[in-house]
């Protein structure tokens, strides 16, 4: 992860706990969408580190439709905002709505958020249009405290954004993952090694490749290795592997 300014560090510890209680507040009252989006503002600004009059933007026009929120530095739209107001549970539909947003205006970044918990994903135009969720931060939760808890809090952050933080972290949990684990054991590489590990625990003992994989289903949870992450995972395994044959060739 980028190392976070200590300015930023300061900022993340004195605003979060702010809000929180401005979270909570709002939460028994239970307001609606358009104070919600006020409230998200001013989190932008206090927690995230954004200038409120120059680099978020409001009813951000796609397609004859609006977009709640937009983020800009530098006159280039960052990532969009859908939100929701405090007492809704953000659902399917809602993270839909928000990404044919960022997918009409060509933005690869959007968020979508209840105040309470924010949701990153990441659009990739393709054919057709998909998401891959990135991470939610919960400020229910949240512990500005601890590093990890501001590392998550700095991949929205404009400092963040300079230093590409979000991409960064989205690139590592798309390959360490227990999909991408689970088409590497999978994998002949792997398999070999495997059956290489159980012969030397056993000299002389007889075991195939083949044998080694029929195992693997009662080893690994079968979530790991059917569900539509895992095919994504076993082909990119799968592609990574065979160019470096193609080259080592």
């Amino acid at each position: 992860m980028a190392s976070i300014p200590k300015s930023v560090s300061n900022r993340l510890k004195n605003e979060v706990p702010r809000f929180k209680r401005v979270l909570l507040n709002a939460a028994n009252r239970d307001v609606n969408e358009s104070d919600t989006v006020t409230i998200v503002t001013d989190m932008l600004a206090g927690i995230f580190g954004f200038d409120k009059y120059t680099e978020i933007t409001s009813e951000q026009a796609i397609r004859g439709t609006y977009c709640d929120l937009a983020v800009q530095v530098d006159g280039t739209v960052e990532f969009l905002i859908e939100v929701k107001a405090i007492g809704l549970d953000l659902k399917e539909n809602h993270v839909r709505q928000a990404v044919n947003y960022g997918a009409n205006m060509g933005i690869s970044w959007v968020v979508l958020t209840n105040g309470r918990q924010w949701e990153i994903h990441r659009i990739r135009f393709e054919k057709p249009i998909s998401q891959e969720h990135v991470c939610t931060i919960d400020f229910a939760e949240i512990k500005p405290a601890k590093l990890a808890d501001r590392e998550m809090l700095f991949l929205l952050c404009k400092e963040g954004l300079k230093k590409a933080a979000i991409k960064e972290y989205h690139d590592h949990v798309q390959v360490v993952n227990r999909y991408v684990l689970g088409a590497l054991i999978e994998s002949d590489p792997l398999l070999v090694a495997l059956r290489r590990e159980l012969r030397r625990l056993s000299p002389g003992l007889k075991v195939t490749k083949e044998e080694v994989a029929s195992l693997l289903p009662d080893v690994l949870k079968r979530d790991v290795v059917e569900h539509e992450c895992a095919k994504k995972a076993r082909s990119r395994v799968q592609r990574v592997q065979k160019a470096a044959q193609r080259k080592k060739s």
